[in-house]
């Protein structure tokens, strides 16, 4: 009986690997082990299908002894069948401390996939294989059923997530249990799984137990659905694809003409944009915010900008933006300017002054202006800057003269402005100031050229 056992779940899992192309046998295979009876039998049925493998075992130092305790099993575990244990210690608290909100479990997560990542590469390995199995992937569908997940949210967890594999989805937590018991392999249970403190804890011990009771088969049934799901993900997917190129352009999304035109805009935008963080309210707030200007949205991890200006949103690089804002660099107008733009500088006498047909991309300053050793400064706009428009007497939102000429948010964050001791003289391409305008009194103007 016991060999049956074990030739019925090997073929089980062996199968599943052939039919999903998970693994082959020509590179090491990265094992999450964990001591438990997932990752335990996963571990055993790897080398007895004759997969090179290497244990990882990460030691969290979260529930004292029973940490240290888990260490010693898979150390054990790996001597008995010949294989070689990865160990890595984590300090939870600093990871925590360094990403303000962040949950214990996600710190943790985060934590074991970097070094996963990393072991990946020191083992030329081909896929790092975690111990999911059957009611995992139910209990995922649940919890995102709960979260108001879209297809791809029901679908998450799949038999390949990058480098990640899952070759036991096909087999039972009652399964694993017997092959583990005809091997005669000893596992450690986790005194946390019994707390119902965890979302997924409540719902393994309390939820699926009352299910199977009152809809025997229920397990089973919602896997079947969830099957279902994945068949329709792939024509799901290809009209994402083809709406994405309907509305993309590089980064910038045609968003009033998706909320024009689509009478489902709020699942095509949600899944343009749920792999960078941000959430279906937020999609909800910015089709409302279509047609107007100046609304910026910021993904879940910070990481992600996206802003609106007349009916188009762009998606920025968060850090970029901040790099962008803060950019000043000091010049000086005795010379051309070669960095960050280049500007030619020639100081000349007013009688070879003669007005260019070339707009805002020349500007003429009276040669006063160098006047009294000026700190002069190319920059990128600031909220709240004003300039005094050549020709006005009173000064002007510079956000307003880019609302003017339809500037997108993208072009707001690359114009360049050049400012004498913090005053706004010009704004290349696009606006010259009143300030040392050539007049009656000059003798020597200055000509900077910013070709287009």
């Amino acid at each position: 009986m016991s060999a049956d056992t074990i030739s019925a779940f090997e073929r089980t899992v062996e199968a599943f690997i052939g039919s999903r192309r998970l693994l082959h046998t020509g590179a090491p295979v990265v094992v999450a082990l964990s001591g438990g009876a997932d990752s335990v039998a996963l571990l055993a049925v790897l080398s007895r299908l004759g997969y090179d493998c290497r244990a990882a075992h990460c030691n969290f130092h979260l529930r004292g002894e029973e940490s240290m305790r888990d260490m010693r099993h898979c150390q054990e575990l790996c001597r008995r069948l010949d294989t070689d244990l990865y160990v890595r210690d984590f300090d939870v608290d600093r990871r925590r401390a360094d990403n303000p909100g962040e949950s214990v479990e996600m710190a943790c997560r985060e934590l074991r996939y970097a070094w996963f990542a990393d072991l990946l590469d020191r083992e030329g390995a081909q896929a790092v294989a975690v111990g999911h199995h059957r009611e995992d992937r139910a209990e995922t569908f649940m919890l995102n059923l709960m979260r108001g997940a879209g297809i791809a949210g029901l679908t998450s967890m799949n038999a390949r997530s990058g480098s990640v594999v899952r070759p036991m989805l096909p087999v039972s937590r009652t399964d694993i249990e017997a092959y583990l018991a005809a091997l005669g392999l000893e596992y450690i249970t986790d005194s946390s799984n019994a707390s119902d403190a965890h979302r997924r804890n409540r719902l393994r011990n309390r939820l699926f137990p009352l299910l199977e009771e009152l809809f025997p088969g229920a397990t089973t049934s919602l896997l079947r659905s969830v099957s279902h799901l994945e068949s329709a993900r792939g024509i799901f997917n290809e009209a994402i694809e083809d709406r994405r190129r309907r509305y993309f352009s590089g980064n910038a999304i045609a968003l009033a003409e998706l909320a024009a035109h689509e009478s489902e805009a709020p699942t095509v935008l949600y899944e343009f944009l749920r792999p960078l963080k941000f959430s279906y309210t937020q999609v909800l707030d910015m089709l409302g915010s279509a047609s107007s200007s100046g609304a910026r949205f910021v993904s879940a991890d910070g990481a992600v900008v996206a802003e609106v200006s007349h009916g188009v949103m762009e998606i920025s690089d968060a850090g970029r933006l901040l790099r962008d804002a803060g950019e000043s660099f000091t010049v000086s107008l005795r010379h051309d300017i070669v960095e960050p733009v280049a500007i030619s500088v020639s100081r000349r006498p007013v009688a070879a002054f003669s007005p260019e047909r070339l707009g805002p991309s020349v500007a003429y300053l009276d040669a006063s202006a160098l006047d009294g050793d000026p700190v002069w400064e190319l920059r990128h706009w600031r909220r709240g800057d004003r300039i005094v428009p050549f020709g006005a007497t009173k000064s002007k939102l510079v956000s307003d003269i880019f609302a003017s000429a339809h500037y997108s948010a993208s072009q707001k964050r690359r114009a360049w402005i050049l400012t004498r001791d913090g005053e706004i003289v010009w704004l290349p391409g696009l606006r010259n100031s009143a300030l040392f305008a050539v007049g009656p009194d000059t003798r020597e103007f200055v000509r900077l050229y910013m070709p287009g």
